[in-house]
């Protein structure tokens, strides 16, 4: 295979605003829970929990917890803005919520947990893309709501979410994106 076929150099986001939600088979699904859980994670602490939310449960959530924390926080939303904030997750056919959970140890800081977290992400984007899907992870601003968190079995105050990765079906071709300047994140020691 040369560099050109390489899945993780020709990887793109899809947008959430330019999936198409029909349905995504239970057997891609699991496939890509198992691999989004085969991360690096110091002690076998699994200190992340991944939500599944999928079905009638996307507009559930998109109407009990996003517009109504959204209309709380901005009584003067225009329509459209309400509108938008109505059917978040309902852009996707599925959207898996990533919880940080992290767990006390002695001798694992804190921080390697954050970070598996953020491997658990990574893992179900690449793999959930690899099979063919639009996906994007996207922490907006729900990522941060009290709220939000609680009504995933999270405790405010310890866990975070991570991110909620939109897994739904290409509308188009995503377009390339300005790529960082490998000269000037890479040095050598």
């Amino acid at each position: 295979m040369s560099i050109s076929d390489n899945f993780f150099l020709k990887r793109r986001s899809v947008l959430a605003k330019k999936m198409k939600n029909h349905p995504i088979s239970e057997d891609d699904l699991e496939i890509i829970i198992n691999a989004g859980i085969r991360v690096p994670d110091h002690g076998a602490l699994n200190p992340w929990k991944i939500k599944i939310i999928k079905g009638n449960k996307l507009k559930v959530v998109d109407e009990e917890v996003i517009l109504s924390e959204f209309k709380k926080e901005n009584p003067e939303a225009s329509s459209e803005s309400i509108e938008i904030e109505s059917k978040r997750l309902q852009r996707a056919s599925i959207v898996l919520a990533v919880l940080s959970t992290p767990v006390e140890h002695p001798r694992i800081p804190n921080w390697e947990m954050v970070l598996s977290s953020g491997a658990v992400c990574m893992n179900l984007l690449s793999c959930a893309q690899s099979l063919g899907y639009a996906v994007q992870w996207l922490t907006e601003w729900y990522s941060y709501n009290d709220k939000m968190l609680t009504y995933l079995g999270g405790r405010p105050g310890i866990d975070r979410i991570s991110g909620f990765i939109y897994i739904g079906h290409k509308s188009e071709e995503p377009l390339e994106r300005r790529r960082p300047d490998p000269k000037k994140v890479i040095s050598y020691l």
